[in-house]
């Protein structure tokens, strides 16, 4: 009974620092480029003003685009359970793999791209487009890294991956796992529109991806959108722990007192997780959207590598 306690809490801790992530994220940002950075809570004050908000659907819009908030945002909250962030006590993670975690992330972008198509705008449509160029190549990177992390920890659940971790009596370094962690950086910054790839600030017509494909949105399905793309950079910096830092989980059994300490370390690691992917987007210039692919690309390659440097090396 205790494991599904904490797996209820695990989803409801992810939702709820998911937002405070993202503010943490432009705070770090506005203060990198001399701005006056925003309040630490202020996604929790969008969330607020959109909830209160009566939504405005188009004329043409059909159950899907409707439904289409919901389950991305669903989606999300499922991935969060699979993800050991705080504890690897987690009955539903020992059920769906790491791989599953792939086909929740496909599931989001196809609801979402087929709502962006439905209302037939040209800036929705212009989006779905770019979002599945993109999709078709970050998937392949994804599962690449995924096979190099469980060549190197022998098992594709990634609460048993962490446990075998934390159970070696020593720290050990694969050569191999240095390759998948840099693809696993550029995959991140693809799959959550931020930069080089993406601009989750701008509503230019020739780079943003992600904000055209929710223009039609607003209200109640606006907020939840924004929120599901929050919880997606939380899950992918979860699962950066999970591979390649996991020191700092609870494992199974665990007391309370490792718990609360496990939830300190996962609060340090966002803190430096944030710090550095402002730190790099404000260091990085916006890449034309035909270098996207050769961006991907050169991560998948650097999966393969370490993949083979794992096969040959054994290390």
């Amino acid at each position: 009974m205790t494991a599904y306690v904490w797996q209820v809490s695990e989803c409801l801790l992810a939702i709820a620092l998911a937002p405070l992530f993202a503010g943490w994220v432009g705070q770090c940002r506005a203060w990198l480029q001399n701005r006056s950075a925003p309040p630490l809570w202020q996604p929790y004050l969008v969330l607020r003003k959109l909830f209160h908000k009566d939504a405005a659907l188009a004329t043409d819009a059909s159950w899907l685009f409707r439904l289409a908030p919901y389950v991305v945002f669903s989606t999300m909250v499922v991935a969060a359970a699979i993800i050991p962030s705080v504890t690897t006590d987690l009955p539903l993670a020992r059920v769906a793999d790491a791989i599953a975690l792939v086909g929740l992330f496909a599931t989001a972008r196809v609801f979402i791209s087929l709502a962006a198509m439905d209302v037939g705008t040209a800036f929705g449509s212009m989006g779905a487009r770019r979002e599945m160029m993109i999709g078709f190549l970050a998937e392949p990177a994804l599962l690449m890294v995924l096979f190099s992390a469980f060549m190197t920890h022998g098992s594709t659940a990634l609460p048993e991956m962490v446990e075998g971790v934390l159970d070696q009596p020593h720290i050990v370094l694969h050569p191999s796992l240095f390759f998948a962690g840099v693809a696993f950086v550029m995959v991140l910054l693809a799959e959550n529109a931020r930069l080089p790839v993406d601009n989750p600030s701008t509503h230019l017509e020739l780079t943003m991806i992600h904000e055209a494909m929710i223009l039609e949105y607003s209200a109640r399905h606006l907020a939840l959108l924004e929120w599901a793309s929050w919880l997606k950079l939380f899950n992918y910096a979860c699962i950066g722990f999970a591979l390649f830092l996991p020191w700092g989980i609870a494992l199974h059994g665990a007391g309370v007192g490792l718990l609360a300490l496990a939830i300190a370390a996962v609060l340090a690691k966002l803190a430096v997780a944030g710090a550095a992917l402002a730190l790099f987007e404000t260091l990085s210039a916006k890449l034309r959207l035909f270098r996207a692919p050769e961006f991907l690309t050169m991560a998948f390659l650097l999966a393969v590598l370490g993949l083979l440097v794992y096969l040959l090396l054994g290390a």
